[in-house]
């Protein structure tokens, strides 16, 4: 009789599951955003003026590690590719062959990552946030005396590292950020661009200050729409930026999906950027085809995936090797900097890379600098050796100011 009872009512418990999951699913979901802000108490437009970098720092690594780790990459990678819409940028990459020929393309895009991560990923007082500010500070130098970069180039390009997540988030992820995680984001690039030494003078409120993050980021937001209407336009030099990267970012697809891997790429672009890069719009079918993917992906993220666990957070370097150098565990391209363990050279993605014809960490020597890197060092071959002394000073200056404290203490902007 038990069993009959027990055999009656299955049915009805794998339903009363099968409706209660998803509702489990989205309150853990929804859990780690209350549990960061208990953390970090930024709950009122007040309570923004006292956000520090330090805090800004912590709330942009939850969202980039933990909670949308592949979007927030994507838009990084993105908001890269979307400064090569502007000629005076694309037209320097061009000159010194950086990403306009696949020799030093995978290169140039490694060491600019590599950068990049050292700080998003390290406290904003830590010494490989200096040292890759500093590293990253005198390459631009030696292109900034020479007058190929432009002070505009550069607010823009901080711009669109700081407007292109939220961005992204808000169109493809299962929910939209919150106002603090915005502020985040504004607090954590402003430090950085007061790191950089970028100007802020053609901002409006560049003679009073800014409240906060948020305010920064809105104000940075009008001005950057305003640069790109009247510098985006198209240019043979975008569009051949644009195909190297492209070819980077399809590194791993099979050669016969590759077309129409670029054509998804161009689907992901907006009109202005795509007739900036002078390519063709693709037919209805990759936008409808783009919105179903990852329609069904905010679903099954919301509703049914539950959320990363720490110890599966998206930390792309890894800990630093026993003679000092540093390498990554993700990368995009060729394998710069990346450890030849057996499982990645003998495991099911370097089968895939050996079926693909790609190479593997620690092909031809050190060609891919398997013993990985020196933040001084990151760069052009051409400036291998050069400038340390210079980046020393840097750090130095800027133990003094990037202390983690709160960049928005409404001074004039430079």
């Amino acid at each position: 009789m038990y069993t009959t009872i027990l055999n009656s009512q299955w049915p009805y418990t794998v339903l009363l599951i099968v409706l209660l999951y998803p509702l489990l699913a989205a309150s853990l979901r929804s859990a780690r955003l209350r549990s960061t802000l208990r953390t970090f108490p930024y709950t009122t437009r007040d309570s923004f003026a006292r956000m520090t970098d330090d805090d800004a720092f912590e709330i942009q690594l939850i969202m980039a590690q933990l909670e949308f780790p592949f979007t927030f990459t994507k838009a990084l990678q993105f908001a890269l590719f979307r400064t090569y819409g502007i000629s005076s940028i694309s037209r320097v990459l061009v000159a010194t062959s950086q990403l306009s020929d696949i020799a030093t393309a995978s290169k140039r895009y490694a060491d600019t990552a590599v950068l990049i991560r050292e700080f998003m990923s390290h406290r904003p007082s830590e010494p490989r946030t200096l040292e890759a500010i500093a590293r990253m500070n005198y390459i631009h130098s030696l292109y900034q005396k020479s007058g190929q970069i432009q002070e505009d180039d550069m607010l823009f390009t901080l711009s669109l590292f700081a407007i292109e997540p939220i961005r992204w988030i808000g169109r493809y992820e299962w929910r939209q950020l919150e106002q603090f995680e915005q502020c985040a984001l504004g607090t954590f690039w402003k430090s950085i661009g007061d790191a950089m030494g970028i100007r802020y003078r053609k901002l409006k409120s560049a003679q009073e200050g800014w409240m906060d993050g948020l305010h920064w980021l809105k104000e940075l937001e009008e001005w950057s729409e305003l640069y790109e209407n009247e510098n985006m336009v198209p240019h043979l030099d975008n569009k051949k930026i644009a195909d190297e990267t492209v070819a980077i970012l399809l590194w791993g697809i099979p050669k016969p999906l590759q077309p129409f891997g670029a054509r998804i790429v161009s689907a992901l672009m907006d009109d202005r950027l795509r007739t900036a890069m002078m390519y063709e719009k693709p037919s209805k079918v990759y936008f409808t085809l783009v919105s179903c993917i990852f329609g069904v992906r905010k679903f099954l993220l919301r509703y049914l995936f539950l959320p990363r666990p720490y110890f599966l957070r998206m930390d792309a370097l890894e800990k630093p090797n026993p003679d000092g150098r540093y390498s990554i565990r993700i990368w995009d391209g060729a394998p710069y900097y990346v450890r030849p363990t057996f499982q990645r050279r003998w495991g099911p993605e370097g089968w895939a890379s050996r079926l693909l014809g790609l190479p593997l960490p620690g092909d031809e020597g050190e060609r891919y600098q398997p013993r990985g890197y020196r933040i001084p060092e990151v760069g052009p071959d051409r400036m291998l050796g050069k400038g340390e002394q210079t980046a020393k000073e840097t750090v130095a200056a800027l133990r003094s100011t990037r202390t983690g404290g709160c960049p928005f203490i409404r001074v004039k902007a430079g």
